[in-house]
């Protein structure tokens, strides 16, 4: 379970923040705050996040950073320095905006293949391996270690739903085991 803190000055922006966060499997919004200041307090009080999603600005996240990482979510182009991550409003969907959640929250942990997945352009996976948008889905959680089970209640799916999804990426990777199929996902996979 991903334990995240929303911060966003606009209480509309982090009110939506939080439910849109809340109605995924693997993500509890621990504590919404309408500024630093306010999120590292509940912090203080015993709210221990994984992750902070901070709609604002980048001065913000030096304040936040030494606590958890930071996923950035602002209205201009460019890197902040000390957000672990950095999306620009109106460039991503819902899908995105978790795959980001999810990724940033695990680069912080000594997970490398998260750290590897983070910000993926799932449009050049489709591109070089001719998958769907939901098998990219499907298998970036698959690299994250996730299982099916777990895979299914992210993505409000069956299980049997998953491993038809897997089965088709296996094919398409050319893979016969989860190992494979995310050494080529991830370009490390050896010819043999």
């Amino acid at each position: 379970m991903l334990r995240v803190v929303v911060v966003a000055e606009n209480p509309v922006v982090r009110v939506g923040l939080a439910v849109l966060l809340a109605a995924h499997g693997d993500v509890e919004v621990t504590a919404t705050a309408p500024d630093p200041g306010t999120a590292l307090a509940a912090v203080r009080a015993g709210t221990t996040p994984a992750l902070f999603v901070l709609d604002g600005h980048a001065d913000s996240v030096r304040h936040l950073s030494p606590t958890a990482p930071v996923l950035l979510l602002t209205h201009t182009p460019g890197r902040a320095t000390g957000a672990a991550g950095h999306l620009v409003h109106g460039a991503y969907d819902e899908a995105e905006l978790l795959r980001a959640v999810r990724a940033t929250a695990h680069a912080g942990g000594p997970s490398t293949v998260s750290n590897i997945l983070r910000f993926r352009n799932p449009a050049s996976q489709v591109q070089r391996f001719g998958l769907s948008a939901r098998e990219v889905e499907v298998m970036d959680l698959i690299a994250s270690g996730m299982t099916n089970q777990r895979i299914a209640a992210t993505c409000s799916i069956s299980e049997k739903t998953v491993k038809n999804h897997i089965n088709r990426i296996f094919a398409k990777l050319h893979s016969t085991t989860r190992g494979e199929a995310i050494a080529s996902w991830l370009g490390t996979r050896t010819a043999s």
